[in-house]
C-alpha cells in the first residue's frame, strides 16, 4: 500500500487511462512547474475534480533553476512596488510556518562592508533591511522565525563568509530571507498534496489543441492521443504558455548560477551578498546549498527567440558573476571552480520596458478568445496566491460552485502538521534526508525494499539509496534523469551525476515498471 500522496507509474496508468475513456474533470491544468502544481492543489481542496498534464517531468522547467530563495520582497519595496512586496512577504510567511516548515528555512544574508562600499551604498542597503525587517513584521512573521537584522563586526562577518576580503573590512549587515531546500522538491510536494486530495498528476503528457472545455493530450510513453474533457482548462506553462496561446506576449530572462564546492567559499554558513557594481538595489548572491555545494547567482539577461528547453548560461554571465564575487573575495574564483552551472528563464510578461530586471514581477489571468484562461508572469514566492487568484478568476468566469480556497493554511507532504501517516524507522534519520523530507523521512527508509537503503548512491554524495527507490515509488520520477535532476540535485555536477547513474537506472528498473 503506498497511500493517497504517492505518484508512481501505476498511478500515472490507471488515472491517464480513466481521462482518455472521458472521465470528464471540472479542470485541466497544463504545466506542471510550481504554478501548475500550486493551481492542482488550489482547486483540488476546493472539491473539484483535476487533472494536471506535464509534458515533460515535474518542475522540469523554471520551477528547477531559481535561487532556491523564499524573496520577502525587499527588492520590490525598493523600487516602489509596495503592493507586490507585501504579497511576498505575506506569502514567504505562509510557507515558512504553515505550508513547508520543513523545506523553507531562515538563509543569513551577508553584506560585507568593504572599502570599495561608499557611504551611500551603506546607507541604501542599511535602510533597506530596515525595511525589511519592517515588511517581516507587517506580514505576521516573527523574529523567531526570521530573525532581525543588524550589524556584525569584522572577525563575525569572517566567520560566517571565511574567504571574504579582510583589508579594510568593517564588518558586515546581516540580515534573513527565506531559502528552500530546493525548489523542485516544493513542486513535488505541492503536487503531492494535490494528488492527496485526489488531484491526477499526469506527466509525460502533452497538450496539444486546447480550447474553453477540452484539450488534445498526448502520452509521451506510448504515443497515444485523445480528447480530454473539462469545464475549465487552465494554461500554467510558464516561458511555453504562448504555444498553447499565440496572443500571449511574454519576454523571456535569463537567470544563471554556478554551482561550486562549498569548500571553495570556506564552507559558509551565510549567503555572501556582493552589491553590482554601478547598479542600485541588485546583488549578487552565494549562497550554501545542500550536498555541500555553493550557487552563485544571477544573471537577469534578455532571451529572445525559441524557447530551449533547457537553457545554458552564457560566457559572459559566467564571467560577470566570477568577476563580481571576486570584488569581495581574498582569493579569487576561476572557471577552473566551477563544478556545474545552471540557467532558467523568467516568464516575464512583455511590457516593452528596458533592462528585463526592471520589468514587473507582477502576474496576469488572461482568458483566450479560444477559452482557455492562462496564468503568465509571477514568481516562485507568490505561487500559491497565484494559483487562488486563477482558480478563483476561473470559477467566476464559468459560473462554477466551489468552496473557498484553503491553501494558505494547507501543510504539503512532509510538514508536521500533513496528515500523512509516519512510520517509525529502526534506523537514525541522516539530517539531509530529514532536510529533503520533513516529518516523512522515516517513511523514506521504512517503506523502503531496495537493498542496502540507508547506503550513499556513491562515496560523498549524501543522498541514500533509499531516496532513490522513493523517487520512483512515491514521487512520480519515471527515469532516470527525473531521479538525478529534479528529485535530487545530484547531476547539476556532471562527476557526480556519472557515479550515481548506475543506481538510479537500478531503481527505475527494479520499480518503475506497472505492477
Amino acid at each position: 500500500m503506498t497511500g493517497p500522496t504517492a505518484l508512481n507509474r501505476a498511478r500515472r496508468a490507471t488515472e491517464l487511462a480513466a481521462l482518455a475513456d472521458g472521465q470528464p474533470v471540472d479542470v485541466i491544468v497544463i504545466g506542471g512547474g510550481i504554478t501548475g502544481a500550486g493551481i492542482a492543489l488550489d482547486a483540488a481542496t476546493r472539491g473539484l475534480s483535476v487533472a494536471l498534464v506535464e509534458k515533460h517531468d515535474l518542475a522540469f522547467g523554471t520551477s528547477r533553476w531559481s535561487s532556491k530563495l523564499v524573496h520577502g520582497g525587499l527588492r520590490y519595496l525598493a523600487t516602489g512596488n509596495i503592493g507586490i512586496a507585501r504579497r511576498s512577504a505575506i506569502e514567504r510567511g505562509i510557507l515558512m510556518t504553515r505550508n513547508a516548515p520543513h523545506l523553507v528555512k531562515a538563509m543569513p544574508q551577508l553584506v560585507p562592508l568593504l572599502p570599495s562600499m561608499g557611504r551611500v551604498s551603506r546607507v541604501l542597503v542599511r535602510t533597506g533591511f530596515v525595511a525589511g525587517d519592517g515588511l517581516r513584521r507587517l506580514a505576521g512573521t516573527s523574529a523567531s522565525t526570521l530573525p532581525r537584522s543588524r550589524r556584525v563586526d569584522a572577525r563575525r562577518t569572517a566567520e560566517l563568509a571565511p574567504t571574504v576580503r579582510t583589508e579594510g573590512l568593517d564588518g558586515g549587515f546581516l540580515a534573513y530571507d527565506g531559502q528552500l531546500i530546493d525548489d523542485a522538491r516544493l513542486v513535488t510536494a505541492a503536487a503531492r498534496t494535490a494528488a492527496q486530495h485526489g488531484a491526477s498528476i499526469l506527466t509525460r503528457v502533452s497538450a496539444g489543441a486546447a480550447d474553453a472545455t477540452s484539450v488534445r493530450l498526448t502520452d509521451q510513453l506510448t504515443g497515444d492521443s485523445f480528447d480530454a474533457s473539462a469545464r475549465v482548462v487552465i494554461n500554467a506553462a510558464g516561458v511555453w504558455a504562448g504555444d498553447l496561446d499565440p496572443a500571449l506576449t511574454l519576454r523571456p530572462s535569463r537567470g544563471t548560477h554556478l554551482v561550486f564546492d562549498a569548500e571553495a567559499f570556506g564552507n559558509p554558513t551565510a549567503a555572501l551578498t556582493i552589491p553590482i557594481p554601478g547598479e542600485l538595489n541588485r546583488f549578487v548572491f552565494a549562497m550554501p546549498e545542500q550536498l555541500g555545494r555553493v550557487y552563485l547567482g544571477l544573471t537577469d539577461e534578455d532571451a529572445p527567440g525559441p524557447i530551449p528547453d533547457v537553457p545554458q548560461p552564457t560566457p559572459g554571465e559566467i564571467d560577470f558573476l566570477l568577476n563580481t564575487v571576486n570584488t569581495a573575495l581574498a582569493t579569487g574564483l576561476t572557471p577552473a571552480d566551477v563544478r556545474g552551472a545552471y540557467a532558467g528563464l523568467r516568464p516575464l510578461i512583455d511590457t516593452g520596458e528596458g533592462h528585463t530586471a526592471d520589468v514587473s514581477r507582477e502576474h496576469a489571468v488572461v482568458e483566450s478568445a479560444s477559452g482557455v484562461i492562462s496564468i503568465i508572469g509571477g514568481k516562485l514566492t507568490e505561487y500559491r496566491y497565484m494559483a487562488q487568484d486563477v482558480v478563483d478568476r476561473a470559477l467566476q468566469l464559468r459560473g462554477l460552485g466551489a468552496r473557498g480556497c484553503r491553501t494558505a493554511n494547507l501543510p504539503l507532504v512532509g510538514a508536521p502538521a500533513n496528515p500523512v501517516a509516519t512510520l517509525r524507522s529502526e534506523h537514525a534519520l541522516p539530517s539531509s534526508l530529514v532536510a529533503r523530507f520533513g516529518a516523512e523521512a522515516a517513511n523514506v527508509i521504512a517503506r523502503a525494499r531496495c537493498s542496502r537503503p540507508t547506503e550513499p548512491v556513491a562515496d560523498g554524495i549524501d543522498v541514500i539509496r533509499a531516496e532513490f527507490e522513493y523517487a520512483v515509488t512515491h514521487e512520480g520520477a519515471l527515469s532516470a534523469d527525473d531521479i538525478l535532476d529534479r528529485r535530487t540535485r545530484i547531476g547539476l555536477v556532471a562527476e557526480d551525476r556519472d557515479r550515481a547513474a548506475e543506481v538510479a537506472a537500478e531503481m527505475i528498473a527494479e520499480f518503475g515498471e506497472v505492477e
